[in-house]
């Protein structure tokens, strides 16, 4: 006689929820996000046991309640369209141009023989310095805000441009010119798609760099934006909103830096398809 099996494929197994648990638990993603939690619960108890001062390091819960209360009736929304219109405003101007630079600069030695001068002459000086001198060029309003956003991301995008192109298949654009491409065609069908993951990178970058410079340009000149919401809450000891603004540009880069992730996953589907 057969004997009956300890377990039924119909009855849970002991246990098995807490494995899938501790797997889950496991995983890369939970794990980068139970750290967080564990840092934020660790400055609670902290502040708490040490009693610190709320001008010096105040807690986690009355930061998320001064945030909650700046976008309720402090015009932290308000200030946040601002900076996402400067920085994504100055973004879209050095996109159009880096990429248009970096393809010229790959297929024209002469065009590339020039502007590499410039651009290892300007690439490394800290853009930051700029602010002055656009500040007397430009003023304060509009125009200095895109120009210095748009000198973050420019460089960084022209030079992925350009070692994107270069790393090309010599065999791909050959196989196009027998096939009787046209220059435009090469770019537009073998160079550009095989450049993507270069590019983007360059994008993400730039873009990172577009960010830290308008909120720099925004505490030193600007009344609206991000930049200048944390420098007036420094100057009046505001401590709980200066650290609700720094969540809110941590969050912001989160959000694009996720973004960038999933657009650069179905371009490069778009590629290679």
């Amino acid at each position: 006689m057969l004997e009956r099996p300890l377990t039924d494929a119909s009855t849970p197994v002991a246990g098995s929820g807490w494995r899938r648990l501790a797997t889950w638990l496991g995983e890369p993603k939970t794990l980068g996000w139970l750290a967080v939690a564990a840092v934020l619960i660790g400055w609670e108890l902290v502040v708490i046991v040490f009693g610190f001062n709320p001008i010096y390091l105040p807690r986690p819960t009355r930061i998320v309640l001064a945030l909650i209360e700046m976008f309720r009736n402090g015009g932290l929304t308000t200030d946040l369209l601002y900076t996402l219109g400067r920085v994504f405003g100055g973004f879209a101007i050095a996109l159009v141009f880096g990429v248009a630079i970096g393809i010229w600069m790959a297929i024209s030695e002469r065009f590339n023989a020039i502007a590499d001068n410039f651009i290892a002459a300007l690439y490394p000086l800290p853009k930051v310095t700029l602010i002055p001198l656009l500040i007397i060029w430009l003023g304060t309003g509009g125009p200095f805000m895109l120009t210095i956003s748009a000198l973050g991301a420019v460089f960084p995008i022209v030079l992925n441009t350009l070692l994107g192109i270069r790393q090309c298949d010599p065999g791909l654009v050959l196989a196009a010119r027998d096939l009787g491409a046209t220059r435009g065609q090469i770019i537009r069908m073998v160079l550009l798609p095989g450049a993507v993951p270069s590019i983007f990178a360059g994008i993400r970058l730039g873009l990172g760099v577009s960010i830290i410079l308008v909120v720099a340009a925004e505490m030193v000149v600007g009344k609206l934006g991000l930049g200048a919401r944390l420098y007036l809450a420094g100057q009046v000891l505001e401590t709980e909103q200066v650290f609700a603004v720094l969540i809110v540009l941590a969050t912001l880069g989160i959000v694009i830096t996720k973004t960038q992730d999933a657009i650069d996953v179905w371009l490069n589907r778009w590629r290679v398809a």
